[in-house]
């Protein structure tokens, strides 16, 4: 398995796999003009000449079958290019001594506290490879980009996990709180957010607190609760340090989890060290990542860091397009 940066001859294995994502993964909806405008960019972003903010999507390829299997990315400047909007969730005390009632109800407040943030996007694995650690190397492979490259990400990462709806894309949130307000099916609104900004949407909403108490039971259901398939990228991101400090989703209710970025785990304890070419390795499985920019790629290998260095074979060498005596970046693959 490989992790690469995304290329415009991705576009048509990219465009079948977001057909089998379905709804819901907006960095991958099924139009290939958007698709190949989301790959233009990338490739900008990695060659440091994106015209507006950068976004740096990765492919996961099976190298043995030349299959695009999985993406992942980042955004490196949230409300740069447009406005970002989310629900902050806010408490409301009403209180009376003389009638003895003291009431705590639950709000939610537009914001646009992400602004400036970076975010990781766009974690999508194909069902037939969701096994083995896949996801879990997947997405923390960005990390070591990150990892590598600081200066191109705010010291602010926050990542938004996918919110409770059906397979037809339906949300029990919109259906309760944004539909009333832009009165289009959530399906159909994911896709404009995808290809048309979700600051759009944003400037419809209500602009003033909501009780959540008005809102349908499903509705209430739904706040800060991530899809079933989102709990395993929930573990993930709380096992490198991300937390829930009340903002969710403006579309689905889903939660949206940070951290400072000096404080994940996998870049704290991700090392520089040298490549030497020896056998393949024994010990504990690592992502090693080559440093580049533009042709940055990341790998599973097994071995242990000795005295600076690292040992790979020369196949993996040459997957990582390297020499022996250049530097590598290597984290261990589970913590």
């Amino acid at each position: 398995m490989l992790i690469r940066p995304i290329v415009r001859t991705d576009l048509a294995q990219l465009f079948e796999l977001s057909r089998v994502a379905g709804v819901g993964l907006t960095a991958a909806q099924p139009s290939e003009d958007s698709l190949a405008r989301l790959i233009d960019i990338s490739v900008a972003s990695f060659a440091g000449s994106a015209a507006t903010k950068a976004n740096y999507l990765f492919a996961f390829e099976d190298e043995g079958r030349e299959r695009l299997i999985g993406t992942s990315g980042i955004a490196s400047e949230l409300g740069s290019d447009e406005v970002r909007y989310c629900f902050r969730l806010g408490t409301a005390v009403s209180c009376s001594r003389e009638i003895g009632v003291h009431r705590q109800l639950q709000t939610l407040f537009l914001t646009n506290d992400q602004t400036g943030a970076s975010e990781l996007v766009a974690l999508y694995l194909h069902p037939e490879y969701r096994r083995g650690g896949n996801g879990a190397l997947l997405s923390k492979a960005r990390l070591l980009f990150i990892a590598e490259f600081p200066q191109r990400f705010a010291e602010r990462i926050v990542g938004g996990l996918r919110g409770v709806c059906d397979e037809t894309g339906a949300s029990p949130f919109w259906d309760g709180l944004g539909r009333h307000f832009y009165r289009t099916p959530y399906i159909r609104e994911d896709y404009l957010s995808g290809v048309s900004g979700r600051g759009l949407i944003g400037e419809l909403m209500p602009q003033h607190p909501v009780y959540t108490a008005f809102l349908p039971e499903e509705a209430r259901a739904a706040i800060a609760t991530p899809h079933p398939t989102a709990r395993p990228a929930r573990a993930l991101l709380e096992g490198e340090g991300f937390h829930f400090h009340g903002h969710i989703d403006i579309f689905d209710g889903g939660p949206i989890l940070e951290a400072p970025r000096h404080e994940i785990r996998s870049l704290r304890q991700s090392q520089v060290v040298e490549a030497v070419e020896g056998e393949a390795g024994e010990g504990r499985p690592y992502l090693v990542s080559n440093r580049k920019t533009e042709d940055f790629r990341v790998i599973v290998a097994r071995g242990e860091v000795v005295d600076g260095r690292f040992a790979l074979s020369a196949q993996d060498l040459d997957r990582l397009r390297l020499a022996a005596g250049q530097s590598l970046r290597v984290v261990p693959a589970a913590r």
